[in-house]
């Protein structure tokens, strides 16, 4: 980076409100380039404020266009809201396909909200590692409500619970048994389900198969979620949504149990990250990993021998 685009200077932008240097130190962090750890080390102090909604679901539920009708209530009410889009990753570059952003076009004119996409990373559970820190970024910048839309896909979609103060898990009618497109890990992460295309037929049958599965799977003392209609092409349910959304805000912050859950689970994600680099470099640099693949590939040789190989040469080096 050029001496304007140190780290430094880009944390004090975030600080004073610069959009510019917020973006920049966004990509910083994504990339994971030079200066990201210390700059996220000076910007957690400053954090917390947010309030950080996830919307999680099925692909073709609709969930760029319900982010985009939700940003512009909130807009109107004139709260700060940022957009983190993640999108699937392009198989070629890494890079995301930015869908998302097609389908957020009416918002860029709005100078309260500001729209940034970024890929999965090959991330199974839909939510790469770089939007929980771009996340606490725009925090600092000072976006009150902070929505993260993330890949769809399907069951595996539960990383969001890790970074969301809110979880809102869409569905869709016509997509098939509905019931079995939301069972299991995706039905206990959400706070708050969102049958979208109300205006399509099957909508009341799909709300009746998830408040049926919600009454025999929640806990007595436990609070029911609730499951709200709305269709984006009628404008039907968007206000209730939302308000339901800012009263749940309004409750105040995480309780200590779920906090702590959740710094454990950054602390593992962040240790599993840098033992991945770490041990990457210490293969590159003994040119061991491309005679590793040939040996395996020639069945001289197993991956799982090759790894404990590998391993093996990692300590060595730390000795």
């Amino acid at each position: 980076m050029a001496r304007t685009d140190s780290w430094e200077n880009l944390v004090k932008g975030v600080i004073n409100g610069d959009v510019r240097l917020m973006a920049r130190l966004i990509t910083v962090v994504e990339n994971r380039q030079p200066g990201w750890q210390e700059a996220m080390k000076r910007l957690y102090p400053e954090s917390g404020s947010a309030t950080v909604i996830g919307i999680t679901g099925s692909p073709g539920a609709g969930k760029s266009s319900l982010t985009a009708s939700i940003a512009l209530k909130l807009a109107e009410k004139n709260l700060k809201v940022g957009i983190i889009a993640v999108d699937p990753s392009s198989p070629f570059s890494g890079g995301a396909i930015l869908g998302d952003r097609l389908r957020m076009q009416k918002l860029f004119t709005c100078e309260q909200i500001f729209i940034r996409s970024m890929a999965t990373r090959g991330m199974l559970g839909g939510l790469c590692h770089a939007a929980r820190d771009s996340a606490r970024i725009l925090d600092v910048f000072g976006k009150e409500i902070i929505i993260i839309e993330t890949v769809g896909v399907g069951q595996d979609e539960v990383d969001i619970v890790k970074t969301a103060d809110q979880v809102m898990v869409v569905c869709v009618p016509g997509q098939g048994d509905s019931v079995q497109a939301i069972k299991a890990g995706i039905m206990e992460i959400a706070d708050l389900f969102v049958v979208n295309k109300a205006d399509k037929p099957g909508a009341d049958e799909v709300v009746a198969d998830i408040q049926s599965m919600l009454e025999l799977s929640v806990e007595a003392d436990q609070s029911i979620p609730s499951v709200i209609k709305t269709s984006v092409v009628n404008n039907q349910g968007i206000d209730e949504l939302v308000e339901q959304l800012l009263q749940a805000r309004q409750k105040g912050f995480l309780s200590r149990e779920k906090e702590s859950l959740r710094i454990r689970a950054e602390m593992k994600t962040l240790l599993e990250e840098e033992i991945f680099r770490t041990v990457s470099r210490v293969w590159q640099d003994n040119e061991i990993l491309e005679q590793l693949v040939m040996e395996i590939r020639e069945r001289k040789n197993d991956p799982y021998s090759a790894v404990q190989a590998m391993m093996q040469v990692y300590k060595s080096d730390k000795n």
